[in-house]
């Protein structure tokens, strides 16, 4: 089993300042696409200036539009788009669930299956929080399958189907294995992050076909050696349908 430990979290610290360069893993004349860090949220909260405004100044770009989001608690990958008509046209392609997106991220609870799909409505509870229903009006769909990477430490490919809220959180704890870290729907004991990341996306974008990729790069349970190895096993097409 994983020990118990307490460390100060990096999504816990207020994100005044965005303190390091972030990395540009695709480049397009209408998009790029970063590896979002953990603690950074897309929006402004308490920061000066938003996650576009910070990325813009970085790239030299006279303005980057957002056009979807990842929790403070997330990393990975993250578009931005370059222009407005660009803009437009991922915000068509995520309604209409054109984008194929895939998560991988780490528990400590034996799930209730190893693999298969968590579907059901998403009703806001206190705090903040969500929780998954047994109904099926306009259900959150996410198929899954996970591997033991060791003793008490099982590592999970999460492919959402629809975009709700803590979706990825919430079927996480639905099968009875809240994601490592998470403080919110799982322990609250505070580790060195929340163990989800956005790990792969593909799309077509204006008749071209594209699949990206990006293993994460922090997080000390991520980097042990035998989720390293599962990682490399994890393939993901890199042709899209």
């Amino acid at each position: 089993m994983l020990p118990k430990e307490t460390i100060t979290s990096k999504a816990d610290i207020a994100d005044a300042d965005i303190p390091e360069p972030i990395a540009v893993v695709y480049r397009h004349p209408d998009f790029i696409v970063i590896d979002k860090p953990i603690g950074i949220s897309v929006h402004k909260d308490q920061q000066l200036s938003g996650l576009p405004d910070w990325v813009a100044q970085q790239t030299g770009d006279a303005k980057l539009w957002l056009v979807h989001r990842l929790d403070k608690i997330t990393s990975g990958l993250l578009i931005l788009a370059c222009n407005s008509a660009a803009a437009a046209e991922f915000s068509r392609l995520f309604q209409t669930h054109k984008i194929e997106k895939h998560y991988i991220a780490l528990s400590s609870g034996k799930p209730k299956k190893k693999q298969g799909m968590v579907a059901g409505d998403m009703a806001k509870t206190r705090n903040g929080s969500w929780k998954l229903c047994r109904s099926q009006t306009n259900p959150a769909v996410t198929r899954f399958h996970s591997v033991l990477c060791e003793p008490g430490l099982r590592l999970f490919h999460l492919m959402p189907k629809s975009g709700k809220t803590h979706q990825l959180r919430v079927a996480m704890k639905s099968l009875g294995s809240p994601i490592l870290g998470d403080q919110r729907y799982g322990d609250k004991t505070a580790l060195d992050r929340t163990y989800l990341h956005a790990y792969a996306l593909k799309f077509e974008y204006r008749g071209e076909k594209i699949a990206i990729t990006q293993l994460p790069s922090s997080g000390k349970y991520f980097l042990r050696a035998e989720v390293q190895r599962q990682l490399v096993r994890l393939t993901i097409d890199c042709t899209t349908d």
